[in-house]
């Protein structure tokens, strides 16, 4: 991952800034900028009288809403085989200590892919993506580092992959996604794979999205964070479907008692707004729907502002945010102090007043000038503001738009 650093200097002092390295300073998801559905807000306030504490692994209710959301997706599967939990952070870490062994994971990955197989002890490897997209490694390349791995004395047998991507913002077309998955079958690895961000194509008629449990049922577990198109950040669930087998059986009964041990039980007024998100009642589907189509709009605005600046950046097919490889601009940044992603993060951060975290953040190396920029920030500060952008039938032309978008554009501008 290249060198390592837990903070800096302010310019001038022998202060260290500590928010721009630690673990605990990480970034979060990309920010939607809406405000709460007042349905799902609804149900969560008429929740709130319920006492007794939801099991772990979440209760029948929300595990059958679960059921009923991925089988409408095409994956069938009973209650007994979903676990729940409060965010994909602790489930995930839940997944990871219940398979065993060493992680892979491509690069760049999630921000909290890393940390958590560290926490664990788990020895995590890296492996480039293709051209065409992030989130799925390339299927030479994993299959070259798990030969190395395993010829340098490793057990490599969990590959986390995401299908619609966080930070890159792309989907993996599925022949590309078959081949990856095949090569990690065939080498005996586990799958996880985390599709938060299916339910946020951008252009949802044209883009085709395949879960690699569609293509091998019985190697792939699917994690959903309900944060990515269904309910608040601050209301945290997500979901995980096991295959119907009796190794994953034990990894699930396995998978219950890493969330009992970390006390990691969703709150129950969480549990039913969370359950009735996932039946996607017509309130919850329209709003992703329109939320989805919002940032679509605003992520080809940004990603044109990106190209204008000189730099590179994959199209975004999905999410609120995009992923932008400054390097042809290193010169140029340099006047300026910024050489790396560390001082990047902070240069962009300053500048376009909203977190914009370094590529260093997602295991991209400390030099490569790469960055992750949301949109969420652009839909204004107070909810009436957001909620126009939502229901406006062209976003761009509200004055706060513009002025945000203006603002954007003019990132990298000399300052005045």
């Amino acid at each position: 991952m290249g060198r390592e650093r837990t903070g800096r200097h302010e310019r001038g002092t022998n202060t260290v800034r500590e928010d721009r390295g630690p673990v605990r300073y990480g970034p979060p998801a990309p920010w939607p900028g809406l405000p709460v559905l007042p349905e799902l807000a609804e149900v969560l306030a008429s929740a709130a009288g319920r006492a007794a504490p939801e099991p772990a692994g979440g209760s029948a209710a929300l595990r059958e809403a679960a059921c009923a959301y991925w089988e409408r997706r095409g994956l069938h599967g009973g209650p007994g085989r979903v676990a729940a939990a409060p965010g994909t952070a602790p489930l995930l870490l839940a997944l990871i200590a219940a398979h065993g062994g060493d992680v892979l994971l491509p690069r760049p990955c999630p921000a909290s892919w890393i940390p958590q197989a560290r926490l664990l002890g788990r020895p995590a490897y890296q492996v480039p993506t293709p051209a065409e997209c992030g989130g799925v490694p390339d299927p030479y390349a994993l299959l070259e580092t798990v030969r190395r791995v395993r010829a340098e004395g490793g057990r490599p047998r969990l590959l986390l992959l995401s299908v619609a991507d966080d930070p890159t913002a792309t989907v993996a077309p599925p022949e590309l996604l078959r081949e990856a998955c095949e090569a990690a079958v065939d080498e005996g690895l586990h799958i996880v794979s985390d599709e938060t961000w299916r339910d946020t194509l951008h252009r949802p008629d044209d883009t085709v999205l395949v879960s690699p449990a569609e293509m091998c049922p019985d190697d792939v577990t699917v994690v959903s964070g309900l944060y990515g198109a269904l309910t608040p950040a601050a209301w945290p669930v997500a979901v995980a479907r096991f295959p119907d087998t009796a190794r994953s059986a034990a990894r699930h009964a396995r998978t219950l008692d890493v969330l009992t041990a970390l006390g990691a039980f969703i709150a129950g007024p969480v549990a039913a707004a969370a359950a009735h998100a996932l039946r996607e009642p017509a309130a919850v589907t329209a709003r992703a729907r329109r939320a989805a189509a919002l940032h679509a709009r605003l992520a080809t605005e940004a990603h044109r502002a990106v190209l204008a600046w000189g730099a590179l950046a994959r199209p975004p097919q999905a999410g609120r945010h995009l992923y932008a490889d400054l390097g042809p601009l290193r010169s140029r940044l340099a006047a300026r102090g910024v050489t790396d992603s560390l001082e990047l993060e902070e240069h962009l951060s300053a500048r376009l007043g909203a977190p914009t975290p370094g590529g260093h953040r997602f295991g991209d190396e400390l030099g490569a000038l790469r960055v992750r920029l949301g949109t969420g920030s652009l839909l204004g500060a107070s909810p009436e503001q957001q909620t126009e952008a939502l229901t406006a039938a062209d976003p761009l032309e509200l004055p706060h738009i513009a002025a945000a978008l203006s603002i954007f554009r003019a990132a990298l501008d000399e300052p005045r």
